[in-house]
């Protein structure tokens, strides 16, 4: 028995399971030989209806070699059932061979009897029997038209794949940009830097335009305008350290002390900026003028204290 006997078996089986009645075992020992039925249609088994609706049938003859499938080819043939020639069944016969070679070093018959099942659905017409010359040039025809119906579906198909293609390489490019970054070369950094100069200029060039519409803003009624906190309940370090070490913690009242302390911060950065010209202002606009007199008088005043200490 060779090798391959339990590989070939088990091919078999499968056949079996796939085309029921439709494959018959017509040798059992080695060299096996298989006979498969085909036709366009399978219509269940109903063999009336089988004979209505199919024009051609054949039947696929299978010898198998002892090293099939890893060295050897199948042997096939072709036995014409029903509606073909003989030029037709030359060409089913080339047609499974090439196949055969396709799928050489593996099962192959089932490969085989989709093509040549493809094939009769293509062709199942009546009259390919038919050996007239009228005939013949019909089947031509019809043939042409088909390729030229499979040459537009094979070019559409092309022509999608080559879509979906070109779309997945944009795809790819971006990704891959947004994983890379924007590399810091000298061209990209001046191109950034004019950006971010202009867009300065245009928020100071706003910024001087709301301060010409509303001259009688100042930044004294910016601070006005600013949260009073409220430092009445505010808790002193004594008192929370005085706490801790009674046993009672209460965190969110240093929470909160932390919170407004980090206020009084910004209150004090405030008034470091505060403008010189508007302090002259203050000083300067009150309505009622300095009487020096009255500083001098009071400086004499001060003077006759100190001697009386003296």
């Amino acid at each position: 028995m060779s090798d391959h006997c339990e590989e070939q078996e088990m091919e078999a089986e499968a056949l079996t399971a796939i085309f029921d009645t439709a494959f018959e075992i017509q040798k059992d020992t080695q060299p096996f030989e298989w006979n498969v039925k085909l036709v366009p249609i399978d219509t269940g088994g109903d063999v009336e209806e089988e004979e209505i609706q199919n024009h051609v049938m054949i039947n696929l003859k299978v010898q198998i070699p002892l090293a099939y499938p890893e060295v050897d080819l199948p042997q096939l043939d072709i036995e014409i059932l029903k509606g073909l020639s003989e030029e037709n069944r030359q060409e089913l016969v080339a047609l499974a061979n090439e196949e055969a070679e396709n799928n050489q070093g593996m099962p192959a018959i089932f490969a085989i009897c989709e093509v040549l099942r493809e094939w009769l659905c293509d062709n199942n017409v009546k009259g390919l029997d038919d050996a007239s010359m009228h005939a013949q040039m019909m089947r031509k025809q019809k043939e042409a038209e088909r390729s030229k119906q499979r040459a537009q579906q094979e070019f559409e198909a092309q022509k999608e794949e080559e879509e979906v293609t070109q779309a997945e390489l944009e795809e790819l490019a971006v990704r891959k940009r947004r994983a890379e970054g924007t590399p810091c070369t000298r061209e990209n950094f001046l191109a950034w830097k004019e950006k971010f100069e202009q867009e300065m200029l245009e928020a100071e060039a706003k910024e001087k335009e709301e301060n010409d519409k509303n001259p009688t803003s100042s930044k004294k009624e910016k601070k006005e305008a600013k949260k009073v906190v409220d430092k009445s309940g505010r808790l002193t370090g004594f008192v929370q350290f005085s706490d801790k070490v009674m046993g009672t913690l209460n965190l969110e009242e240093i929470e909160k002390a932390a919170e407004d302390a980090q206020v009084d911060e910004d209150e004090e950065e405030d008034d470091e900026d505060f403008d010189l010209d508007e302090l002259d202002e203050e000083l300067f606009d009150d309505e009622e003028d300095v009487d020096f007199d009255d500083l001098e008088s009071s400086d004499d005043d001060d003077d006759d204290d100190d001697e009386i200490d003296i």
